[in-house]
């Protein structure tokens, strides 16, 4: 059996997320229903993880299992043409047959773009602020960040998961533009809704509501209800995710 990680990225408007589920159309589905098309039988596809509905990916990492040895430039051609115009494959790769999209991830880097002028041609990926923030205020709150490992405080609630710990790597606002800003963060993993959440918690802080040390006190007090509201996820982006260079066989 023949294992491939494949590198797409998806506009998320009209799908609900990444994972499949049993009341709208999502990514994972389209893709299986591409794969299994192209190659004549079912298919399954692990991805590297979830994206909320409306979420995007500039990079998703996805696997599958094959018979046989496949030649990856046709299997990009080919999945193109058979998926919607708002999912894109860009390379097939072949991987050790134990390799795994999801457990074998190093690192995932997310990006949310917030402005805060009203623009018709940037409205649907980003969220637009009304009020000036103090983005050198949400920068030193987001180092404290580093100095924790447990991020319950901004994990969607009665998730299944076995640990709420995370390792944080990157941690920034920066500004592009004369109104537009975006804030990067990368770790090992992150929880269900953690970027949203992070990023609304941060927004408190820059609009005065909350000062650098009661962001640090909702970090510590391990409770969802404390921190911020999750901002809306037409603005948030998955970016990357690596792997270890040794998963490869091409």
């Amino acid at each position: 059996m023949c294992r491939y990680f494949i590198y797409l990225s998806y506009d998320g408007t009209n799908y609900h997320g990444w994972q499949i589920q049993p009341n709208g159309i999502s990514v994972q589905e389209v893709l299986m229903k591409a794969l299994s098309t192209f190659l004549r039988k079912p298919i399954e596809v692990v991805g590297a993880g979830r994206t909320d509905a409306g979420v995007h990916a500039r990079l998703m990492v996805a696997h599958f299992d094959f018979d046989t040895e496949l030649d990856c430039a046709t299997v990009v051609d080919k999945l193109n043409r058979l998926l919607p115009p708002d999912v894109a494959v860009h390379c097939v790769r072949r991987v050790k047959s134990d390799a795994h999209a999801r457990f074998d991830a190093t690192y995932r880097t997310y990006k949310y773009y917030i402005t805060t002028c009203k623009d018709p041609f940037s409205r649907a990926f980003s969220w637009r602020i009304f009020q000036t923030l103090d983005f050198e205020k949400m920068n030193e709150a987001a180092q404290t960040l580093f100095d924790y490992i447990d991020f319950t405080s901004f994990s969607k609630l009665h998730t299944d998961v076995k640990t709420n710990n995370c390792k944080m790597m990157y941690a920034r606002w920066e500004q592009i533009g004369e109104h537009n800003w975006v804030f990067t963060i990368q770790a090992d993993r992150f929880l269900r809704n953690m970027v949203r959440a992070v990023v609304g918690t941060l927004v408190e802080v820059g609009k005065g509501k909350l000062t650098v040390e009661g962001f640090r006190e909702v970090i510590e007090e391990k409770n969802r209800c404390s921190a911020g509201t999750s901002v809306p996820g037409n603005a948030l982006f998955l970016v990357d995710v690596g792997y270890p260079e040794e998963l490869f066989l091409d």
